[in-house]
């Protein structure tokens, strides 16, 4: 998977198509990301300790990988993501802008 936590991407299809994000978890065994603030679901939850009431609950839900473009740091553009060795180190890099991502 080329993306990791922290970083920043943009939504390219579907109900959220066009809002940005940072990713807060990856699950790479379904190829799926969870974005904050985006794919928002309403979960309902029983009372327990750290819920005492209960009730509804907004939370995200993990949406697909292929769904959503990192952003390119040094232009604020999507771009997508390919990988060089630089100092015997996987890196990856922008493809708009060439530049190393991390």
């Amino acid at each position: 998977m080329f993306l990791k936590t922290g970083d920043k991407v943009r939504v390219i299809t579907g109900k959220d198509k066009g809002k940005e994000g940072t990713i807060k978890k990856t699950l790479a065994k379904e190829n799926r990301v969870i974005v904050e603030g985006i794919n928002k679901i309403k979960k309902h939850q029983k009372p327990s300790n750290s819920n005492p009431n209960g009730g509804i609950v907004d939370a995200e839900a993990p949406i697909q990988a292929s769904n959503v473009m990192l952003m390119d740091p040094s232009t604020n553009e999507p771009t997508r993501v390919g990988f060089k060795v630089v100092d015997g180190k996987k890196v990856r890099i922008a493809k708009k802008s060439g530049k190393q991502i991390d």
